[in-house]
């Protein structure tokens, strides 16, 4: 039978200024290891720490523009685009256009404070 997730969990986020992470399908919210399925709203100015994870994260922007930054360069990511960061390439993730952005992840395997290694 399928589970209904009625509600998210609130996930603590890094980075310079309060995000909100809604994980729906995860370790936290559904004590899923396979994957995750969050969703994200970052304010203008938000940067996270660079990361180099041991998961394959897939990131569809609903609204607003993403920049995402690795060591080959850095490029934006607006609503209705999507972006894959792969385990183990270094990528950093920030929110500096005037609306910030909501944006969607998905982490394969889902996503752990224990495996994404972010930058101290």
């Amino acid at each position: 039978m399928p589970t209904l997730i009625a509600s998210p969990t609130k996930i603590e986020a890094a980075g310079n200024k309060p995000k909100i992470i809604e994980e729906f399908v995860g370790k936290v919210n559904s004590k899923t290891d396979e994957l995750s399925l969050a969703k994200m709203t970052s304010p203008s100015g938000w940067v996270e720490p660079g990361q180099t994870p041991e998961f394959d994260e897939f990131t569809y922007v609903v609204r607003g523009e993403l920049t995402v930054k690795s060591k080959d360069g850095e490029f934006k990511v607006p609503a209705g685009q999507a972006v894959i960061s792969h385990k183990g390439e270094w990528v950093q993730y920030s929110t500096p256009h005037p609306e910030g952005a909501e944006y969607v992840a998905v982490c394969l395997p889902a996503f752990s404070r224990n495996t994404v290694h972010r930058d101290d």
